[in-house]
């Protein structure tokens, strides 16, 4: 098949290239009846303006990068939804790309989009030397981080959304706590990952203010999911003692947990109340019903595209941003307070 092109539409017009351009680009003088009789062409032939090739010419291409860790990963998978509905909303095409939970391919994958003129990048990958790739790719293109750096990082010229995981877990022991419970665990940490380790400092700073000291069982995969909730859980089931309370490093860690407790014939919330972080759509199901932090996605994704754009429009790369969303408890059936 002939590919048509807007030589063969001009031709087919009567018309200059320039003409055929204009229609179609809807930019400077043509007759609106020389207008229509190009578009009509256009549709007959099924011909397509190569945006990609305009916009490459004026600096730009209207796309903008996405890099997260996992794309079956339902929080991911909620951060890659909003990201392209407030993209599209914007007038921009999202190429994503998934490292598969392998962090050493968060390079390449920048590269690769650096290869296909993106305007900007968004990085949701929460790895330890994420601060260090955004310092190294920004003088290139606008970078925004979607995740929380370390206390160590400096961040004075990298542009950062990421959600206040230490408030967060300050709001999870206060809930807890508010319940009555002082037996308390926390399941599922890495240490690797710096929001987490906020997150976990937060609740054990707020639990030790009553002077209570959680056990902690750590996740020492390289990333939280269904397996790594069942594997923690067994731990602290086989124990022996199983606490009145769980809080949970994120939701998918404490569907690990249900299934664990449901082996062992313990009770959620009869015997064992269970809360969990980032509010993923699983959590609401109806036999999960999970008490849950809110990690507000929406607002993340948002706020990520929103200040990537403004950037890509202002490209003075002396400007940096810091956002900051605050989490939010949000309460279903897997808490109860102790009797």
């Amino acid at each position: 098949m002939h590919r048509v092109t807007i030589k063969d539409i001009a031709e087919m017009a009567g018309v200059s290239y320039s003409s055929v351009s204009r229609a179609v680009n809807g930019t400077g003088k043509v007759s609106e009846e020389t207008k229509q009789k190009i578009l009509e062409i256009c549709e007959r032939e099924g011909y397509r303006a190569n945006t990609l090739a305009r916009n490459l010419t004026q600096d730009h291409t209207n796309t903008i990068g996405l890099i997260v860790p996992s794309v079956t990963n339902p929080f991911y998978a909620e951060i890659m939804q909003q990201v392209e509905i407030k993209a599209s909303e914007e007038g921009y095409h999202v190429l994503l790309r998934p490292t598969n939970n392998d962090d050493s391919r968060t390079e390449s994958m920048i590269e690769f989009l650096l290869q296909q003129q993106v305007d900007g990048i968004i990085l949701a990958t929460p790895q330890a030397n994420i601060v260090e790739l955004v310092n190294k790719y920004s003088r290139f293109v606008p970078i925004v981080m979607v995740a929380e750096p370390g206390r160590n990082d400096d961040i004075s010229r990298v542009n950062v959304v990421s959600l206040n995981n230490y408030e967060g877990g300050r709001i999870a022991a206060d809930y807890l706590y508010s319940l009555g419970h002082r037996d308390i665990a926390y399941v599922g940490f890495r240490k690797g990952n710096h929001s987490q380790s906020h997150r976990f400092q937060g609740f054990t700073d707020r639990l030790k203010e009553e002077g209570i000291t959680p056990r902690v069982i750590e996740n020492y995969g390289n990333h939280s999911s269904i397996e790594s909730g069942i594997r923690c859980a067994r731990q602290l089931f086989e124990s022996g003692s199983v606490p009145t309370a769980i809080f949970s490093a994120t939701d998918f860690t404490a569907l690990g947990v249900i299934k664990a407790a449901g082996e062992c014939g313990i009770r959620i919330p009869e015997d064992l109340s269970l809360l969990g972080f980032d509010n993923v759509i699983y959590s609401s199901l109806p036999k999960i019903e999970l008490s849950t932090i809110d990690h507000k996605n929406d607002m993340l994704s948002y706020a990520a595209v929103d200040t990537l754009i403004h950037l890509i429009h202002n490209p003075d790369f002396s400007e940096v941003v810091h956002r900051t969303i605050m989490p939010v408890l949000v309460c279903r059936s897997s808490c109860i307070a102790v009797k």
